[in-house]
């Protein structure tokens, strides 16, 4: 097919780069925030192993197919299934899987930087001595002081979407491209530091022993269908995100093994994620690893604060937490800035800051959420919690579970051979079958416990 993106977006420089932006995507506040909590809150040992198979049959699969439509479709998700459904003379319905993708990135992205502010912040904090000699009423006491804050939080969060823009509006090559080059690197540099840092100064075997004991009486089916959740949720699945990287993939690039390799980081990090709070954690008795999102924002500086050259280490694990926000927030925001330039003529600079602009203003009603708005509810949720189970729970799983439909069984199975041809015989051979019939399922299933879990509430 005519490659229209290496005119109008650029290409990655080379297969290494897409992985490094890939993988970026994946490794966010899903891997050092949500993975760590819900798997202290599910037993340990028996979630990852759980999780660690629902990467292999749900994101990996599903991530290939995502993929090859990016570069089937070489432009952004919405033209991409355009294009892929105009050439195979398809109902104009599929489209719907780049619109989905697209629209659901951005909502992601507008509570995405509030989060991520609070990350920023604490760096600040860390660095002030805020955390030094604290203790975990007064650490709560901090973080609530701060969500009740709106003009910190909004201060914050334009800041991070200010760092979110800059960096797209550099495009494909001298801004995504360049930016996963320096921040992935860093980014694994300090994970490794941390990880060094919380083996001498935690209680590093109580932190193994609880991340890989099998205790599979603590694993709840509950807790089995988060870890088949997390597992769709921390590969960037759905987002639109994936599918742009995708188009701006080199020919020669092999899919299949390129995305084991994204997915095989995005694991290493979650684990060493782990391995870097439980020991830090565990020091502390304190504190108890099933914290929830508290864990990262208020247990952790309490740790940090009483622990020889904490404060400075503190500083460096916000350092990595919002560097991992960053490399994702930039390729939530990238699909819908291709669109706009492809269908709209736009320039990238009106593009990005048209649509970051609209992020901005839909946070605010998550900063909201913590303070002005906190008493108004919809379906049992805040503002911001709405959000999250729309993309999270609905959009998120629809949108793969029609990846996976589309390409296992409404795509020409000529042109997904065309798309695989690189790869080793095997890959097809078993990636195939897994798309066609296994990963539907299971995306299926996690569309269904998540609105079930509401209609619980």
């Amino acid at each position: 097919m005519t490659d229209n993106t290496s005119r109008i977006h650029g290409t990655w420089s080379s297969r290494w780069t897409f992985i490094l932006a890939a993988a970026g995507s994946a490794i966010g506040l899903g891997n050092l925030w949500k993975f760590p909590y819900v798997a202290g809150a599910n037993g340990g040992g028996a979630f990852v192993l759980v999780y660690l198979l629902c990467i292999a049959l749900v994101g990996i699969p599903v991530m290939i197919a995502e993929i090859m439509l990016g570069r089937r479709g070489r432009q952004s998700p919405i033209n991409a299934m355009r294009r892929v459904t105009s050439e195979a003379g398809l109902p104009r319905f599929w489209n719907s899987i780049g619109w989905l993708g697209v629209i659901g990135a951005l909502m992601i992205l507008s509570y995405y930087a509030v989060v991520a502010g609070w990350a920023l912040q604490h760096i600040g904090a860390a660095l002030s001595g805020d955390f030094q000699g604290t203790n975990a009423l007064a650490s709560s006491q901090r973080f609530a002081a701060l969500l009740g804050d709106a003009s910190s939080l909004v201060l914050w969060q334009s800041i991070f979407m200010i760092m979110t823009v800059a960096v797209v509006i550099g495009g494909v090559v001298k801004g995504l491209g360049v930016a996963v080059r320096v921040m992935m690197p860093v980014l694994l540099l300090l994970l490794v530091l941390l990880l060094i840092f919380g083996y001498r100064e935690g209680n590093f075997s109580a932190g193994w022993s609880f991340m890989f004991n099998l205790d599979f009486g603590a694993l709840t089916l509950h807790g089995v269908l988060v870890a088949l959740g997390h597992s769709f949720f921390t590969l960037s699945l759905g987002m639109g995100a994936i599918m742009a990287y995708g188009a701006y993939m080199p020919d020669n690039a092999r899919i299949g093994s390129t995305v084991l390799m994204i997915g095989g980081l995005d694991t290493v990090v979650s684990i060493m994620a782990g391995l870097v709070i439980f020991p830090i954690v565990f020091a502390h008795p304190e504190l108890q690893p099933s914290e929830g999102p508290g864990l990262l924002f208020v247990s952790l500086p309490v740790a940090f604060g009483n622990m020889p050259a904490g404060l400075f280490f503190g500083a460096l694990f916000f350092i990595l937490v919002t560097l991992a926000a960053w490399s994702s927030a930039i390729s939530l925001l990238e699909p819908g800035v291709a669109w706009l330039i492809e269908s709209k003529g736009m320039s990238r600079v009106t593009a990005n800051l048209s649509l970051g602009l609209i992020a901005w203003v839909l946070g605010l009603g998550t900063v909201l959420s913590f303070n002005a708005w906190e008493d108004y509810r919809l379906l049992g949720f805040n503002f911001f919690e709405f959000l999250d189970f729309i993309t999270s729970s609905v959009m998120l799983p629809l949108t793969g579970l029609f990846i996976a439909v589309f390409v296992g069984w409404v795509m020409k199975e000529y042109i997904v051979r065309e798309e695989l041809a690189d790869d080793s015989p095997w890959m097809m051979g078993i990636w195939y079958p897994l798309v066609r019939y296994l990963s539907p399922i299971l995306v299926a299933v996690v569309l269904v416990a998540g609105i079930y879990d509401v209609l619980l509430r």
